[in-house]
C-alpha cells in the first residue's frame, strides 16, 4: 500500500499500527496555517487572525502511540488591526510578555469514525486545560502528514475574561491546517 491518500480512521489506524508512520516528525511552518476566529461588537463584527509563527514536532512509536506538541508565538497573532493586536497581546488576553507561547501537547490519538480523536492539554496565558478534538488526517504523495481541524475554545477557561460591556465573544474557533514532515 502506498503511503498517500485521505486518512479515514481505519486507514490512519492501520498506518499507525503497521509502523509506516513511525518516527520523528516536524511541523512545516511554510505549509501550515493556524487561524483564530471570534466575534466582537455583540456578535456583529467578525475578528479573524493568523498566527504568523508556529512550530511543532511529534513522534510516532513503532506500535502507533503518538506524542508531540505545537506551539504558537502569542505575539505573532495578526488580525490586520494594530491596536487590536496590541490589546490581544496585553494582560487582558494572552499576556504575551509573561506567557509568550500558546502550546498544545498531544497525549493521545485514537481513530474515531471518519476522523482521528486527539486529546491533550492546551496552555495559554499561563493556564493549562485538557482539550480534545477531531482531526482529519491525510498522508500526502511525498509522505508528509497533513492534519485539519476546527477547535472551539472558551477563552475564560484560560483566564481571559476581559469583556468590556459584553462586546466580545468568549467562544473562539481555532482553525488548524498543519503539515508535518519526517525529521
Amino acid at each position: 500500500m502506498a503511503l498517500s491518500g485521505h486518512g479515514t480512521a481505519p486507514v490512519v489506524d492501520m498506518l499507525l499500527r503497521d509502523g509506516r508512520l513511525a518516527g520523528d516528525w516536524i511541523l512545516d511552518p511554510s505549509r501550515s496555517q493556524i487561524r483564530l476566529r471570534s466575534k466582537s461588537m455583540w456578535g456583529l463584527a467578525k475578528v479573524n487572525g493568523i498566527f504568523a509563527r508556529a512550530s511543532g514536532h511529534g513522534t510516532v512509536s513503532p506500535t502507533g502511540e503518538v506524542t508531540g506538541s505545537v506551539s504558537l508565538d502569542a505575539r505573532s497573532l495578526d488580525t490586520k488591526n494594530k491596536k487590536r493586536d496590541e490589546h490581544l497581546r496585553s494582560a487582558d488576553f494572552f499576556d504575551a510578555d509573561n506567557h509568550p507561547s500558546i502550546t498544545f501537547g498531544v497525549e493521545g490519538v485514537k481513530p474515531s469514525g471518519q476522523s482521528v480523536h486527539v486529546s491533550g492539554k492546551l496552555t495559554a496565558g499561563g493556564h493549562t486545560r485538557p482539550l480534545s478534538f477531531d482531526v482529519k488526517v491525510s498522508v500526502l504523495d511525498g509522505g508528509e502528514v497533513a492534519v485539519a481541524a476546527e477547535v472551539v475554545v472558551n477563552r475564560a477557561d484560560f483566564g481571559m475574561t476581559w469583556n468590556q460591556m459584553g462586546m466580545a465573544s468568549m467562544t473562539n474557533t481555532i482553525t488548524i491546517h498543519a503539515v508535518f514532515t519526517r525529521k
